[in-house]
């Protein structure tokens, strides 16, 4: 009987055998010779320690004989190259050899995982997986994630004949080598130059190959988690997994907790505020989860399902019990399903968790006032000393004093500053956008005012084109002794870096974080989007490792925009490809 008709049986290949030629000999006698052997989880060797062997919930030292650099090497020596992450394996096998090392690049400790395709391991999920419904799984390291997405990836690609694409980072799904393991069926499997490149690889295996189901381990970025979400959106099946053991912990986590929807606070009006029976400030779900059903890995053949994120998710963040179920083998191999409708004892009712979310400060979770305070009748009493409409008036009336218009012919009003400088600067602009301009001043809050008059202005910003054929300006600019700032472009990064070179602002070798805002023209969803992917790729991959970046397909006015955002850090792009999978690539300084 071959593997492959293995399939609805708890049937484990391992190939055991293979791991252990690459132990010392002296290691793989005691091995060999373990009543445990066949549940060897993994075996670990630190220089100047003893080896030891790890079993489910026990483990053991091999010998008495410490490692030597010598017993390190013989290991190396016997498996494949090491990637950027410290993973290698072996190749055709699903084993994982894990390096540790020191500060001068040298190895000097290795983790061997026996890696397992344990046929059968999905039969507690497996109506989920056929729905077509994309499917997340949630559980701490080792309680067989991996294990589980490579059984799903071969049951619809052999039993429910579904075109299946493998996003193989570590190699660790379909084993080291070129040639995949048996154990993922007719799936496809695509591997990963380096790890910060897999949400690349995601969207190229939409792009190129046709899949019906994407199946990829360890969501760990955001940009992953929005690559996720556009593969999610362009109907294709998603089967992933992420480190976290429940739900809860993609929420209060803001790299991942797009995968469930994303969260927003939300300010209710009195009216719906008394009708929940909540804080005006709370917090909702932003968007449709990027994965319709979860399943929180508690231990082995011990999951619990959650079919309906979207609800899970609403009832967590408005204090209420999750509606799940509880699925275990029993002693006779059946299967028990258990719907949980009350809380256990982990999921005890709190507060929606504003303050781990860092979302509003604590002065926010003060206790919602009972009794005729919280019927809302209740109104404040005006001060003593003046009626309420005057003291508002008062309050409007002083609040403009700070802030009169100019005319023409009105002197300038100068406060001083932080350093002992007049401000506002007023700013004549020539050629420049006054939207782009007004924009730039009020997100930025810079104290600069525009003015009309050029007698009035402290500096001209102009168009580098229009300056240089205009005698007129230049001439005006010299007679009342102002200095011109040129910009080269009508950009958001051209005027405000002109700006705060005005102000005395400006370092030019230090790359400011963006404020997304200046570059936005609606603020909708997804231009928002379209700069905060742009902003993780320039800050978490271009400048720290070097390396250029390709962002996700957008239109032509959004990616204008991420050019924008890209030119703010003093970088180069570019667009290629053919719409409507036309580009961005951001190149290092």
């Amino acid at each position: 009987m071959s593997e492959l008709s293995l399939a609805h049986q708890d049937y484990p290949v391992d190939d055991l055998e293979q791991l252990l030629t690459i132990l010392p000999r002296s290691i793989q006698a005691i091995i060999a010779d373990h009543p445990q052997r066949q549940q060897l989880v993994e075996v670990v060797m630190d220089l100047g320690r003893l080896p030891e062997a790890r079993f489910p919930g026990t483990a053991v030292y091999l010998g008495d004989s410490l490692i030597a650099k010598e017993d390190l090497q013989y290991a190396i020596d016997r498996v494949g190259l090491f990637s950027s992450d410290n993973r290698a394996g072996i190749e055709r096998t699903l084993h994982r050899i894990s390096a540790i090392r020191n500060r001068t690049n040298e190895i000097i400790g290795l983790t061997c995982r026996v890696g397992r395709a344990v046929f059968g391991t999905i039969n507690l999920i497996q109506d989920l997986v056929e729905t077509g419904e994309s499917l997340l799984l949630l559980g701490r390291p080792g309680v067989g994630k991996t294990t589980a997405l490579r059984e799903i990836a071969r049951v619809l690609a052999d039993d429910l004949h579904k075109r299946v694409v493998i996003i193989d980072t570590s190699n660790e799904i379909a084993g080291d080598g070129d040639i995949p393991h048996p154990a993922i069926g007719r799936a496809r499997r695509m591997q990963v130059a380096r790890p910060e490149l897999q949400h690349q690889v995601m969207i190229e295996a939409v792009e190129n190959h046709m899949p019906e189901v994407i199946v990829i381990d360890e969501i760990g970025t955001e940009l992953e988690a929005l690559a996720a979400r556009t593969i999610a959106e362009r109907g294709v099946q998603l089967v992933g997994t992420a480190h976290g053991n429940r739900l809860e912990n993609l929420i209060k986590n803001p790299t991942l907790s797009d995968l469930v929807g994303g969260i927003q606070a939300v300010t209710l009006g009195d009216d719906e505020a008394r009708r929940r029976g909540s804080q005006k400030t709370v917090l909702e779900r932003k968007a449709p989860p990027t994965f319709a059903m979860a399943v929180e890995m508690l231990e082995r053949q011990k999951w619990t399902i959650h079919s309906d994120v979207a609800l899970t998710i609403d009832n967590l963040l408005r204090g209420r019990p999750p509606v799940e179920q509880l699925r275990y083998m029993d002693e006779q191999g059946e299967l028990q399903i258990e719907t949980v409708e009350t809380q256990s004892q982990e999921r005890t009712p709190q507060p929606p968790p504003y303050f781990s979310l860092g979302l509003v400060d604590d002065r926010q979770l003060r206790p919602r006032p009972t009794g005729l305070r919280s019927t809302g009748r209740m109104k404040p009493q005006a001060p003593l000393h003046a009626n309420a409409d005057q003291v508002r008036d008062f309050e409007r009336l002083l609040e403009q004093s700070w802030q009169q218009w100019e005319g023409d012919d009105e002197p300038k009003v100068r406060v001083p500053g932080p350093n002992g400088e007049d401000l506002p600067v007023y700013v004549y602009p020539y050629g420049v956008g006054r939207s782009q301009l007004d924009q730039v001043i009020e997100i930025l809050q810079l104290p600069v005012a525009v003015t009309k008059d050029v007698h009035q202005a402290d500096a001209v910003l102009a168009l580098r084109s229009h300056v240089k054929g205009n005698q007129k300006l230049r001439q005006m600019a010299k007679g009342v002794q102002v200095p011109i700032y040129g910009v080269k472009s009508n950009t958001i990064p051209q005027i405000s870096r002109a700006l705060k070179r005005i102000l005395g602002m400006d370092e030019p070798h230090k790359a400011e974080a963006a404020d997304l805002r200046l570059f936005t023209r609606s603020g909708s969803n997804d231009e928002l989007e379209a700069l905060e992917e742009a902003r993780l790729a320039v800050e978490q991959i271009v400048i720290p490792t070097g390396q250029p970046v390709e962002l996700l397909p957008r239109s032509p006015h959004v990616r204008k925009m991420q050019h924008e955002l890209v030119e703010h850090y003093r970088l180069q792009s570019d667009s290629f490809g053919d719409e409507p999978n036309r580009r961005l690539r951001i190149y290092p300084a």
